[in-house]
């Protein structure tokens, strides 16, 4: 199963499920298998190349380690460290992987897990605070058919306000449900972040989509991003974007970094590989904002970003009439 932008393995450190020891015969197997992946299909070849190197060198300092979670983390460490890739992760699974069609199994699972309706599918607050300014607080964007109806649900429910803050400081990334969002707020056609795939060596464009039925809060209205160091993947996507087309102000703090995204690939039957086979490619900007962030138009601390927002937002409020006056657009 391909991911398009996925979210950040935070849980990764979480108590997993009963460990499971791990013979010197299967850490062998996990470590190659990673190798191989990384120097076929990981979307740096030159990096990825090095990092399957550098493990195969290194595997010795893996000896120790006698449980399925402890060697995964290790190995996501390991790995993230090398590359500064922060989607690059290994999972540990105690239920078996299944060899055939393993990785749609293991990801169906992690779907659940990062995106179900415990989390409210990740829409954790929509509120109308003073001067009728919408504050929408979003933790992941689920998969469409998961939970796109509650996506849809609160973007109409702040389609009635007069400026809108989407909070991103908490949100760690998700996946295509982030289209829904970018369709309520760009003209159709728009151009987006598109993806570079190295196994197919093919760049696939993406514009934003046609203006869904029902309330939508438009291309015009005030429109700012909270974000924070944690802000991550797809979150950051939103974020580029909407700045890169000048439609969004971002306030807060740089992102994590991540415009990598990945496919799950199995590694053994209790081990997956998050592997990141694309890249981000922005068409304004020519670029992405892998191992930099993206950098806010107006910067302060995550603590400060939202009384920021709303200072900024009353005023573009308080400015639209006289912009409307003289003939210009409101924003």
């Amino acid at each position: 199963m391909r991911f398009w932008l996925a979210i950040i393995m935070a849980a990764l450190s979480a108590p997993q499920a009963t460990a499971q020891t791990v013979t010197a015969k299967d850490k062998a197997a996990v470590i190659e298998a990673t190798a191989e992946l990384l120097e076929t299909r990981y979307v740096d070849p030159a990096l990825g190349e090095g990092l399957a190197r550098d493990l195969r060198i290194n595997r010795p300092a893996w000896s120790a380690v006698h449980d399925g979670p402890a060697l995964a983390a290790a190995l996501t460490r390991w790995l993230r460290n090398r590359s500064g890739d922060g989607h690059l992760a290994v999972d540990y699974s105690a239920a078996p992987i299944p060899a055939q069609d393993g990785e749609e199994q293991f990801a169906a699972g992690e779907l659940e897990r990062y995106y179900g309706a415990h989390l409210n599918h990740g829409v954790e607050k929509v509120e109308r605070l003073d001067s009728n300014i919408m504050l929408l607080d979003l933790r992941v964007f689920p998969p469409p058919a998961m939970g796109g109806d509650v996506i849809e649900a609160a973007m109409q429910l702040v389609a009635q306000g007069d400026a809108l803050i989407i909070d991103l400081r908490r949100n760690g990334g998700g996946m295509e449900s982030l289209d829904l969002i970018l369709a309520h707020l760009l003209p159709p056609g728009s151009p987006l972040s598109g993806v570079y795939d190295r196994p197919t060596d093919r760049l696939t464009p993406r514009i934003s989509g046609s203006a869904p039925e029902g309330r939508r809060f438009g291309e015009q209205k005030p429109l700012f991003l909270l974000t924070a160091k944690r802000t991550f993947s797809a979150a950051e996507a939103l974020a580029y974007d909407l700045q890169a087309l000048g439609r969004a102000v971002v306030v807060g703090e740089v992102t994590g970094g991540g415009a990598n995204p990945f496919a799950y690939r199995r590694l053994h039957p209790h081990f997956a590989l998050s592997l990141p086979e694309q890249r981000s490619i922005n068409p304004v900007t020519g670029t992405n904002w892998q191992g930099v962030g993206v950098a806010p138009d107006v910067a302060v601390p995550a603590e400060a970003a939202l009384n920021r927002a709303l200072a900024l937002a009353r005023d573009a409020i308080a400015s639209a009439p006289q912009r409307e006056a003289a003939g210009q657009p409101g924003k």
